[in-house]
C-alpha cells in the first residue's frame, strides 16, 4: 500500500489573503485595460492629418512620426521593416519638395481590431508638376505610450 499524506485545509486567513490578492489584481488589470472608443478614431485621423501636413511641408521625418519603430511597409517594391529603413526609402524616392508634391489622403474607414489596434483603409493622391500618382492603402495601427502609430502599411 502507498503512504498518503493528509492534506491540511488552508487557514481562513491564508484563504482570505489569496482571494483579496486575486480581487485586487483583477480589478487593477481591468481598470487599466482600454476600449477602442470614438476618441481613438479621432486620434488616428489626427495623425493622418499631421502626416499629410508634414509631407506637404517637405518634412519626411515629421511624416514618419506617425509610424511605430517596428513598422513594416509593404508596397510594389517589396517589404521594408523598421522606421529607419522605411524613412531611408522615402528619402531616396522623394529627395526634394518637387518630388514629394502635394499629398492628399482619403480615409474610407477605421475599424477597431481589439482595444489597442485598428485598421484604416483609404486612398492617396500625390499631385506633382510633372504627374499625378495615386492608389490605396490599408494601415494597421497600434496604441503606444506615445499615441496611435502605424505598425503595418500596405500601400498600392
Amino acid at each position: 500500500p502507498r503512504a498518503t499524506k493528509a492534506i491540511r485545509p488552508m487557514s481562513g486567513g491564508l484563504l482570505c489573503f489569496i482571494w483579496l490578492t486575486a480581487a485586487i489584481m483583477l480589478s487593477t488589470g481591468c481598470s487599466q485595460r482600454y476600449r477602442f472608443e470614438q476618441g481613438d478614431e479621432t486620434a488616428i485621423r489626427q495623425v493622418m492629418t499631421e502626416q499629410e501636413s508634414a509631407w506637404n511641408a517637405g518634412d519626411i521625418h515629421g511624416f514618419m512620426e506617425g509610424y511605430a519603430d517596428s513598422v513594416c511597409f509593404i508596397g510594389k517594391s517589396g517589404r521594408t521593416c523598421g522606421r529607419e529603413a522605411v524613412t531611408a526609402n522615402y528619402v531616396r524616392s522623394y529627395p526634394d519638395k518637387a518630388a514629394m508634391g502635394d499629398l492628399t489622403f482619403g480615409i474610407h474607414e477605421v475599424v477597431p481590431a481589439g482595444a489597442d489596434h485598428a485598421w484604416l483603409t483609404g486612398t492617396w493622391s500625390l499631385v506633382r508638376t510633372a504627374d499625378t500618382l495615386g492608389g490605396g492603402f490599408s494601415l494597421l495601427w497600434q496604441r503606444t505610450p506615445a499615441g496611435w502609430r502605424i505598425l503595418r502599411d500596405h500601400t498600392y
